[in-house]
């Protein structure tokens, strides 16, 4: 009941704060010069009782009063200041459903390895990030996928010592799950105060450290890669500023109003809600807990966390069940196709992952849960199952599962039957398709980013970017959900083409259903009456445009809050 109680107290003054929504009838109506009318050749609402329109009003709070045609509204608010978006189309504010803010601005201040096509490649883009940083910092990057490269073959220490023979290197794979080390930061890692020896049979729990014989070859998975992130030294307070700065810039430049941020640390919501406080978060942020540890504890010793400004919250905990399919970590129920012997990993031991359930549960916290192979989601909705079983859970908790990527046939349904939340990123397909049918065999490709299978069953689907493991860039999104194909238009026909979106189901899933997803529905995702006055500027209709041509819609403009907050130039 305390917990409950503190609960209510924290969320009192934004509930009685967020007005009624879609109704015909406006509020009390606000002086002239507070009411601001848009107008645009079109605007896309994602509101029912009015799903087009010409023009839209709001208040000096960025409330939306009205939507209707340009020539009701301007006759309704004669005096109201007028945005004129010309031929522009205009949709609902862009919510990334999964993404990483502070690893994106951590990506941005690091060497770019995305896209590289050979380890020369990667060691050239060492070099001349090398030459720009400080002589005795470590050398960091982001973004190498083996994948890409002749052979497929994960790296190894060898590969960078002659470029780098003492200067510590340490690089992130594009999905995170994974890192790769010269043997200057191996050593350095052994060098730690109680650290052991890399080198033997023995492995970390959740983790992998890639070997040849007994001795540890520069790449680590999963829960292994922090043998070697310990021996880095830690980012400065200006660093992190610096990086969450670049990370909210990035995301609104590309059209996004909000994001759903997966895992976020107690010292990173301080410093999101030190921005907040200072005005300067452009977008909306709900942050996720990183796990059972301090902000899940936060929040089940102090309530669900809502700044009064409206733009951050934290009101979920993110936690993993398993790797993922590029670094053959993620969990199956049968061997990898192409390494028998391995079904994967489980980042958490079930048992411990069943108590933070059911803890987030008591605590009223919504629960996300990272799982991409068929065994890891299996896992999932068993645990999901027993706790949604048991007394004193909410009766709509819209528990998620992050990335649904791999799941058995046979347990899609029980997303529907469990009113789960399936949260998807659509350019994960493109970007696996070359390599995933290798991972998994033909059969297994069944339930395998299987859009049109949770939605045709009813699931929510929210989308996402999983940025900066994908582009923070949700036009990509919208053109891998409706074409399944990558940007040069292969493979003709989309990869395994029974599971398109359209267009309309994919921008649903980037503004209604993600807002809804985050208990967010009473504020955005919709443009209707009550609703804050978060929207973009597109230069033309994406529910018009030939779904080839989605990827290459220009954001003309990003408002939050009825205010712009980027404008092209």
């Amino acid at each position: 009941m305390r917990l409950r109680a503190a609960l209510a107290l924290t969320l009192a003054p934004a509930l009685a704060a967020t007005p009624a929504i879609a109704q015909d009838t406006a509020p009390a109506a606000p002086s002239a010069d507070q009411v601001t009318v848009l107008t645009a050749a079109r605007i896309h609402t994602e509101d029912r009782a009015a799903p087009t329109v010409t023009a839209i009003a709001w208040d000096g709070q960025g409330r939306i009063l009205a939507t209707g045609s340009a020539q009701a509204l301007r006759k309704r608010y004669p005096k109201a200041k007028r945005v004129d978006a010309g031929a522009a189309t205009v949709v609902p504010g862009l919510i990334d459903a999964h993404a990483h803010v502070m690893e994106l601005g951590y990506a941005l201040m690091r060497a770019d390895l995305s896209g590289a096509n050979s380890k020369d490649e990667v060691i050239a883009r060492l070099k001349a990030f090398a030459a720009t940083a400080p002589a005795d910092a470590w050398i960091v990057g982001w973004g190498w996928d083996q994948n890409r490269w002749p052979g497929q073959q994960f790296p190894t220490a060898a590969d960078l010592d002659a470029a780098f023979p003492d200067r510590p290197v340490w690089l992130s794979r594009i999905d995170g799950h994974a890192g790769w080390a010269n043997s200057a930061a191996l050593r350095a890692a052994e060098a730690l105060d109680g650290a052991r020896p890399l080198a033997g049979d023995w492995q970390p729990d959740g983790g992998r450290i890639v070997r040849d014989g007994d001795k540890a070859t520069g790449v680590f998975v999963d829960a292994a890669m922090r043998l070697v992130e310990k021996a880095m030294p830690a980012p400065t307070d200006a660093y992190r500023e610096q990086a969450l700065t670049r990370a909210v810039e990035a995301a609104v430049r590309n059209g996004l109003t909000g994001v759903h941020d997966m895992g976020v640390s107690r010292e990173d919501l301080a410093l999101m809600r030190r921005f907040a406080d200072e005005g300067r978060l452009p977008l909306r942020i709900d942050a996720y807990a990183d796990g059972n540890r301090e902000a899940l504890a936060d929040l089940c010793a102090h309530g669900l966390y809502r700044h009064p400004g409206g733009r951050l919250q934290m009101e979920g905990v993110k936690l993993y069940m398993d790797g993922a399919l590029g670094s053959r970590g993620a969990a199956l129920l049968a061997d990898y196709s192409d390494e028998l012997g391995n079904r994967g990993l489980l980042v958490t031991d079930p048992a411990a992952f069943a108590l933070a359930v059911v803890k987030a549960r008591d605590c009223g916290v919504q629960v996300a849960t990272h799982a991409i192979g068929d065994r890891g989601n299996r896992l999932v909705l068993d645990t999901y199952a027993q706790a949604l079983g048991g007394s004193g859970v909410r009766p709509d908790p819209r528990w998620r599962v992050e990335h649904a990527q791999v799941v058995d046939p046979e347990d899609i349904p029980r997303f529907a039957q469990l009113r789960l939340v399936a949260s998807m990123q659509p350019t994960h397909a493109t970007s696996d398709m070359p390599w995933a049918e290798d991972r998994l065999g033909h059969d297994r490709l069944e339930g395998a980013y299987a859009w049109r299978r949770f939605l045709d069953l009813g699931v929510p689907l929210a989308l996402g970017s999983d940025f900066p493991v994908e582009q923070v860039d949700p036009r990509l999104g919208l053109h891998a959900a409706v074409t399944r194909q990558d940007r040069d238009g292969q493979p003709a026909g989309g990869w395994l083409p029974g599971q398109r979106l359209t267009a309309a189901e994919a921008l649903r899933g980037f503004t209604a259903t993600a807002a809804w997803a985050g208990h967010d529905e009473a504020d955005v995702g919709r443009l209707a009456p009550g609703l804050r006055a978060d929207f973009v500027v597109l230069d033309r209709d994406p529910l018009a445009v030939p779904a080839a041509e989605l990827d290459a819609l220009e954001v003309k403009a990003t408002w939050v809050d009825g205010q712009p907050v980027y404008e092209a130039k």
